[in-house]
């Protein structure tokens, strides 16, 4: 039998800066992270930018790039160097034309351990994500590293029990999403609260619907880069909850901060144990579900 203990940690930056420059830091703050004692390491959504999707602007997708370019040879590097699994969401250019949001599974040994592409592509005011990315045509994956099997979905992806229980039926111990998620300023005294509410109690629900480890990496800061705009104020709160949606480890709203927690494989299957909800699904009454509504 394998490990039955590793250690994950969940990156919460503010990254509204060059590519060069957020590709430093990162590096920088992933090595702070196994310094103390982290073996899977997820980064926010879309690492190297700020967040461009607040506009519609061809010029944006300068930020694309290549598989196996700048971000997977550092970060490649990195994880070989410190012996330790890296999720690195990034904006992928597939071809002219063809953009997905992204993220490598980087192994311990600097391999490509897995490729996720977000399903879910969201087109809210100043979230207009359709216009730069093709959805994902990967499917929902567990990937097998060599500290643990870990899920990996991005951002919208996580309002999505589907997603969650997909990902979690192929064998993930920990489903991590990589996020962008924050308040519009004159939104958030009115709603602020629910909407952020929301956001984490979806996500800790896939963890007890699912007995799985949940990890949540959001970004910081107000990112106001469009004249005559408020921008968006990324309300951070990064988590990491257990199977029982019990949490582990909280990030603050406004802080750069690294989160660490254990995931105990015996604690995961004793809580499926006792709480069998795998075991009493009716697969044979779930035919509606691929539809878009049952009339």
């Amino acid at each position: 039998m394998g490990k039955r203990k590793y250690t994950i940690a969940v990156v919460q930056l503010n990254l509204n800066n060059t590519p060069e420059n957020n590709l430093k830091k990162c590096v920088e703050w992933v090595r702070k992270a196994a310094s103390q004692g982290a073996e899977v390491i997820s980064l926010p959504e879309l690492y190297s930018s700020h967040y461009f999707c607040q506009s519609e602007d061809v010029d944006n997708f300068k930020y694309a790039e290549p598989l196996y370019s700048t971000s997977f040879d550092a970060f490649s590097a990195l994880a070989k160097e410190l012996g330790v699994v890296i999720i690195v969401p990034f904006f992928e250019r597939r071809m002219a034309g063809v953009y997905h949001n992204s993220a490598y599974i980087i192994d311990t040994d600097g391999t490509e351990a897995g490729l996720y592409r977000k399903m879910h592509i969201p087109d809210d005011p100043h979230f207009y994500e359709k216009f730069y990315f093709t959805p994902g045509d990967l499917g929902f994956k567990t990937i097998s590293t060599k500290k643990g099997n870990v899920g990996t979905l991005i951002c919208w992806d996580q309002w999505y029990p589907e997603a969650a229980r997909l990902t979690a039926l192929q064998g993930a111990e920990v489903l991590f999403y990589p996020t962008a998620i924050g308040w519009h300023p004159k939104e958030k005294a009115e709603y602020g609260a629910n909407q952020y509410g929301a956001w984490m109690n979806v996500m800790k629900g896939h963890a007890v619907a699912n007995g799985v480890f949940v990890a949540a990496a959001n970004r910081i800061g107000l990112e106001k880069y469009l004249p005559g705009t408020d921008g968006i104020e990324f309300w951070g709160a990064s988590f990491i909850c257990g199977p029982q949606g019990e949490i582990l480890a909280q990030a603050s709203h406004d802080q750069e901060e690294i989160l660490l927690a254990e995931v105990d494989l015996d604690l995961q299957e004793n809580v499926r144990q006792n709480w069998p909800f795998l075991r009493d699904r009716r697969i044979d009454k779930y035919d509606g579900i691929t539809k878009r509504a049952i009339d």
